[in-house]
């Protein structure tokens, strides 16, 4: 059984290593950046931000929202866009309260519901967030939770959630933290806003 599954994980890693990238690469000026930073005025925090399946309870995306000395996204293989939203890499910059109700509101239909697991932080800890998010760069498609998991792994507090593919589970072992705040947001469309 261990063999089939080392085969499996390799075959995998072979698969997304030679994958192309689904979505055009961003990189905003920084003088556009600039125009769109926003700094909140809540307490330090990190929330995983999870598309979830009403049917199924599978997860469809992950991201990663970071309130530090600006309020960040870093939104891995994500095809939201905005024209008041820069972004460099997959990080997303100018998340205010109006913004993020957007990306909810794009995410979540009458099939998938968006759920929020806030964890709020040292301001020490939401730069290191900020600057591996950075780091991490474009992500391929389908590696949302790895990548969001890599940039967590970094991060004082944050080393012990568990390796996995799958948003859903990258929720759930977010879930196992201490101070995890979770909310959901749903909405009965039928199409992306």
């Amino acid at each position: 059984m261990k063999l089939l599954r080392c085969a499996a994980l390799l075959f995998t890693a072979v698969f997304l290593s030679a994958c192309a990238y689904g979505t055009k690469d961003q990189y905003a000026s920084k003088t556009f950046v600039e125009k769109f930073t926003y700094v909140g005025d809540e307490a330090p925090s990190l929330t995983l931000l999870t598309m979830i399946n009403n049917a199924t309870g599978a997860g469809g995306h992950s991201s990663l929202l970071i309130n530090g000395s600006q309020t960040v996204m870093y939104d891995p293989a994500g095809r939201w866009k905005h024209s008041q939203v820069p972004e460099q890499h997959d990080l997303l910059y100018g998340i205010n309260d109006q913004v993020l109700q957007y990306y909810k509101s794009f995410h979540a239909r009458s099939s998938h519901h968006v759920v929020s697991q806030k964890v709020f932080v040292s301001p020490e800890v939401a730069e290191m967030a900020i600057a591996a998010s950075k780091e991490q760069g474009r992500a391929l498609d389908a590696t949302c939770a790895t990548n969001t998991i890599a940039i967590l792994h970094q991060l004082p507090g944050f080393e012990e959630v568990k390796f996995s593919y799958f948003p859903a589970k990258l929720m759930r072992n977010f879930d196992e933290l201490d101070g995890v705040i979770t909310t959901k947001y749903y909405e009965n469309d039928e199409g992306q806003n």
